[in-house]
């Protein structure tokens, strides 16, 4: 299981970048159809294998690593998507359903297949994970492009991983979060390797009361999501306070004695876990510039995604050497060691707004964008419209209408 793991987020860590610069350079939406019809293949093959009676651990393995490898091209492309449907006005929110969303399913989509299982085997939970990939399709042609915001492409040119690490590296919004999120991502988002050791060594409980763990963590989940959708907006305090109590929760439940006192520590505990990830990946986007948001998604993905290889390996180890409880206490000082830097870096920086985006480096030439093609809506300056404001939105420069004189570029 370790293995399978490591597979299906490896290829993140190793193609994750490429996946970035592709989702920069190609309309997502396009991109991400041909992702999702292609996810679909390895399930349809494993369902195929499985019901002829001749899959193999080695292929279970193969194709693991192939959804993986897809998955590093979609999670760029759907993470940057999202302002472009939204706009930044609501990518907040947006982001705090997307976790609501994925957290429910978290709960319910075990308990749905649980169900498929003893009804009729495993092979058709294959068959149903490749069929819904057909609802995400659906959803994608539904769309009218003419009401996603345009969103300049980058030029073709050598060196734009490379220029996006720049990027990142000389603008503090967005290298602080992301540190972050590697120190945290590597050491304390690994609940999934933990809570089941935790279970069944700490407390010699059986898969009952595992199962009682995870559904309290995704109560706290969902609860966490609904209430960081609700405030709407971002900060850099936010995150530093949103990762201190994450950390002091982790220990909570380092030190909780019974599995009903780590239930009622995982609600918090996953409300706070959720405050801080969806914290970091709106603070991202709204931080960037259009042409780069691909690339610093994708670096997002690296840190979160990417580093489950070597951060589930790593607290296994520190299981099974020591305890479940040693793991989770040096998640705990992660998430907390997170904290201090960032706010010591933060208070260090230049003070920024998290909705105004960072500018572009020299190297980086930033396209003017417009309204949707047809739209009669004049420009007004200083106030919103729904394609963002004049006050430094994260679509770069104020918007103009097209009855506007034309002006020459400042390029």
């Amino acid at each position: 299981m370790g293995l399978v793991a490591a597979l299906q987020f490896a290829p993140i860590l190793l193609f994750g970048a490429y996946g970035g610069m592709l989702a920069d350079r190609m309309p997502k939406r396009v991109l991400l159809q041909l992702t999702q019809v292609t996810m679909a293949v390895p399930a349809l093959a494993l369902f195929a294998l499985y019901t002829a009676g001749v899959v193999e651990p080695w292929m279970v393995f193969a194709l693991v690593f192939a959804r993986g490898t897809v998955n590093a091209l979609d999670n760029p492309a759907r993470q940057s998507f999202v302002i472009e449907m939204v706009g930044p006005e609501r990518v907040v929110n947006a982001v705090s359903l997307n976790s609501v969303i994925v957290h429910t399913a978290r709960i319910a989509g075990p308990a749905i297949a649980g169900a498929v299982i003893s009804l009729w085997g495993v092979g058709p939970c294959f068959l149903v994970n490749a069929v819904s990939f057909a609802a995400m399709v659906v959803a994608l042609r539904g769309m009218d492009p003419d009401e996603l915001a345009d969103v300049p492409r980058p030029s073709r040119e050598k060196g734009a991983l490379r220029a996006a690490l720049r990027y990142v590296r000389a603008t503090p919004a967005l290298l602080v979060p992301l540190l972050m999120m590697a120190l945290v991502g590597m050491l304390s988002f690994n609940f999934l390797v933990i809570l089941p050791l935790l279970a069944r060594f700490s407390f010699d409980a059986p898969a009952s009361g595992y199962a009682s763990l995870v559904t309290a963590m995704g109560v706290g989940s969902v609860l966490g999501a609904l209430a960081a959708g609700a405030r709407g907006r971002v900060s850099d305090r936010l995150l530093v306070l949103s990762s201190a109590l994450f950390g002091a929760l982790i220990l909570a439940l380092a030190v909780a004695p019974t599995i009903e006192l780590a239930a009622a520590a995982l609600v918090p505990l996953g409300a706070a876990s959720v405050t801080f990830a969806a914290g970091v990946n709106s603070a991202l986007q709204l931080a960037v510039i259009p042409e780069m948001r691909g690339r610093v998604m994708a670096l997002y993905s690296i840190v979160f995604l990417g580093s489950t290889p070597i951060g589930g390996p790593l607290s296994g180890w520190l299981a099974e050497t020591w305890s479940p409880r040693v793991a989770l206490l040096v998640g705990g000082v992660a998430a907390l060691i997170a904290a201090a830097a960032a706010r010591a870096a933060f208070a260090r920086a230049p003070a920024r707004s998290a909705r105004t985006p960072s500018p572009a480096p020299p190297s980086c030439t930033s396209a003017r964008r417009r309204p949707p093609p047809g739209s009669s809506r004049p420009y007004r300056p200083g106030r919103s419209s729904r394609w963002g404001s004049s006050q430094g939105t994260a679509g770069g420069s104020p918007r103009r209408s097209r009855t506007d004189p034309p002006r020459r570029s400042p390029s």
